[in-house]
């Protein structure tokens, strides 16, 4: 835990980590392994989920690599604000599927003195930003940006490819629906469509 040391105010100072990359790119396993090691510095943590990931299990953040970690699964980002007291660690994953006012809850759990480790796609499966990620990244105290391996060459890749025809801008799936993609691969499938 941190502390401000100015005079004789000694309050917990908080901040905004945000991790984002393609699918299959590590976040939620960074965002597993930063809130372990918050759990055996004896910090009391929170993790939250948008209600609408079940793909491994409705109430765990669940990585690619089987790793999880109990959460609070939410409807809106309103409930985290709610929810998150007396913590000195938030955790939130998949933020992409949040509202908007998820930039504003986490600025205000931060400004708290609450430490805010947050996991999302950046871009969506068309490769535009996604949600309320861009605004995370303009609030966020830190930014770590994780890539996958591109399944057609083994570049590093930054896009989530969609293998189906859908056009919904939210579909929840795995690796049967996408695979990762460097910008090349990814502009040539996009070009031949």
């Amino acid at each position: 835990m941190f502390y401000e040391q100015s005079g004789k105010n000694n309050k917990k100072k908080g901040w905004i980590e945000i991790i984002s990359g393609s699918m299959f790119s590590g976040k939620t396993e960074e965002l597993i392994r930063r809130l372990r090691r918050a759990e055996y510095a004896k910090l009391k943590v929170e993790i939250y989920k948008p209600k609408i990931d079940i793909r491994y299990s409705e109430k765990e953040v669940v990585s690619h690599n089987s790793n999880s970690i109990r959460s609070t699964p939410v409807s809106s980002s309103a409930n985290i604000l709610l929810l998150a007291d007396k913590v000195d660690v938030v955790g939130i994953d998949e933020a992409q599927f949040f509202d908007t006012g998820i930039v504003d809850v986490c600025v205000a759990l931060a400004d708290k003195g609450i430490r805010v480790i947050v996991a999302g796609l950046d871009m969506d499966f068309q490769g535009k930003p996604f949600g309320p990620m861009p605004q995370m990244f303009a609030v966020a105290d830190f930014v770590t940006k994780v890539h996958a391996v591109c399944m057609k060459c083994g570049d590093l890749a930054q896009f989530s490819h969609r293998k189906s025809v859908s056009e919904d801008l939210v579909m929840v799936g795995e690796k049967d629906i996408y695979e990762p993609l460097c910008r090349k691969c990814f502009n040539i499938i996009k070009n031949n469509k």
